[in-house]
């Protein structure tokens, strides 16, 4: 998937030269089989397909692209953090690691109905959740608010009830613009090299994002990535 991404990355940059490449030859060169194959991955890596994007939606796709050239800002708790039990409630749907570029959609179905009855703060979180049924790689993902114990389930949404556990926690610093890209080269390199580093034995519940009431996503600001991991 990481190959795949670094691919498509170099095809949007060839479609912004003067003279692009036909996207039946920009597909070849990628590795795909076929030109359909490649506008279809192009589109949920990006969420415009290919001959959008060269026929003038490169101003926005450069705010996609540009932070991916730079590591992500992060810093690593010194040791795992003790957090309360939360009850969350929001969207919930199906990823895989061809689709993710759709998670921000899920945010988009959370935050008109804020504040939800019940809210009992002005934070949020994303929710990853396992999903043992599907292939691997695909998870679960809730956009959500935290709702008091009492509170009731807000219509067409889920609640997750989490216990009160350890997590290490990696705060990030984020700037104004391309967001969603930013946050993927932290899962990156939270997953490929701090967590494996750190000596830690993960525990078996879902990981958490975590945005302070004032986050803006157009904003700089910071968030907060909370693994949970065996006291």
């Amino acid at each position: 998937a990481h190959v795949r991404s670094l691919r498509l990355i170099a095809a949007a940059r060839r479609l912004t030269e003067a003279d692009p490449p036909t996207l039946v030859d920009l597909a070849f060169d990628c590795g795909f089989d076929s030109q359909e194959g490649f506008t279809r991955a192009f589109r949920r890596a990006f969420g415009v397909p290919p001959g959008r994007f060269r026929r003038g939606a490169i101003a926005h796709m450069e705010n996609v692209l540009m932070p991916l050239a730079a590591p992500p800002n992060l810093t690593m708790s010194s040791g795992p953090v003790a957090k309360p039990a939360l009850r969350i409630a929001g969207p919930v749907d199906l990823f895989s690691p061809e689709t993710v570029a759709g998670i921000p959609q899920m945010w988009l179905r959370l935050t008109p109905r804020l504040p939800l009855p019940g809210q009992a703060s002005g934070d949020t979180f994303g929710v990853c959740m396992a999903a043992p049924d599907q292939p691997e790689g695909c998870m679960r993902y809730m956009a959500g608010a935290p709702l008091t114990p009492d509170a009731p389930t807000p219509p067409g949404f889920e609640v997750v009830d989490l216990p009160a556990r350890p997590y290490l926690v990696f705060r990030q610093e984020i700037t104004a613009g391309g967001l969603h890209a930013q946050m993927q080269a932290a899962t990156k390199a939270i997953w490929g090299e701090l967590v494996p580093r750190s000596g830690y034995t993960l525990a078996r519940a879902p990981d958490l994002e975590y945005y302070p009431p004032e986050f803006r996503p157009d904003q700089d600001g910071w968030v907060e990535w909370w693994i949970p991991v065996e006291a």
